[in-house]
């Protein structure tokens, strides 16, 4: 009962209800009076209406605030692209006229899908720019994290790209061996690579990206945002196809 009282309290405290007294005890931790868990209890019985709106209106104000952010991202990467890039590998058109960002996951069987169709439509296009973003799913996929950090240690050699093709074409084996296969498959310094994906540089970037896919809303990989749309999934070729930009001159 105390533990699910607290978490009502701190409920009310977010959203907005603050005259609730709480009374400070010694050990530092917040504690509820017995009259007072009765008092409100009996006013979420009697009322529960009233918290359900409240909750109605923080979801709403939240969700107001998340629709901002999307709209400023779709700007700055319209009006100033380098911004949302930022460091993150990319490849194709060196124009940057369309830009296809790409959030996904090394150990998402549905990245994985995507991947060949992403691999057909930059090379067949090559007005396109492809940028990734991290957005490892480890509650679910317990190699994406390490399979991510391994990929951005690749890029401080220059060789992200073709650690990428590697990781998605062997992804049944994700893993410390694969890892350090494919890196002195691709003739990296593996000094240096162990150094750069135990770093906190890698924590850094990672963690960058994925603080931005949840600022969009991003609840699942792979997620692709090309010329002001969002696309989910393993996207036909066609959807991107027709979402390209002409270039004018």
């Amino acid at each position: 009962m105390k533990n699910g009282l607290n978490i009502l309290m701190a409920l009310l405290v977010m959203i907005g209800l603050t005259w609730i007294p709480i009374i400070s005890v010694p050990s530092a931790q917040a504690v509820i009076e017995p009259e007072l868990e009765k008092t409100v209890l009996n006013i979420i019985r009697q009322n529960p209406e009233v918290l359900i709106e409240s909750v109605q209106a923080y979801q709403k104000q939240q969700q107001e605030q998340q629709k901002q952010f999307i709209q400023s991202f779709i700007s700055e990467l319209e009006t100033h692209p380098q911004t949302i890039i930022a460091d993150s590998p990319i490849t194709g058109s060196l124009t940057q006229k369309n830009i296809l960002i790409e959030f996904s996951d090394f150990q998402c069987p549905y990245c994985q899908q995507a991947y060949e169709t992403v691999k057909t439509f930059i090379e067949s296009h090559d007005e396109v720019t492809l940028v990734y973003k991290y957005f490892p799913l480890s509650s679910i996929h317990p190699q994406a994290m390490a399979a991510a950090k391994a990929s951005w240690a690749a890029k401080q050699q220059g060789k992200f790209w073709p650690y990428y093709d590697a990781l998605f074409t062997q992804q049944e084996n994700l893993g410390e061996k694969l890892y350090l296969e494919i890196a002195n498959k691709l003739n990296l310094n593996i000094n240096q690579f162990q150094r750069d994906r135990n770093s906190q540089r890698a924590d850094v970037a990672i963690t960058k990206d994925m603080e931005l896919a949840r600022k969009i809303g991003i609840q699942g990989t792979p997620l692709f945002v090309f010329n002001g749309q969002f696309f989910s999934g393993s996207v036909p070729l066609s959807t991107l196809e027709k979402a390209i930009l002409p270039i004018k001159n």
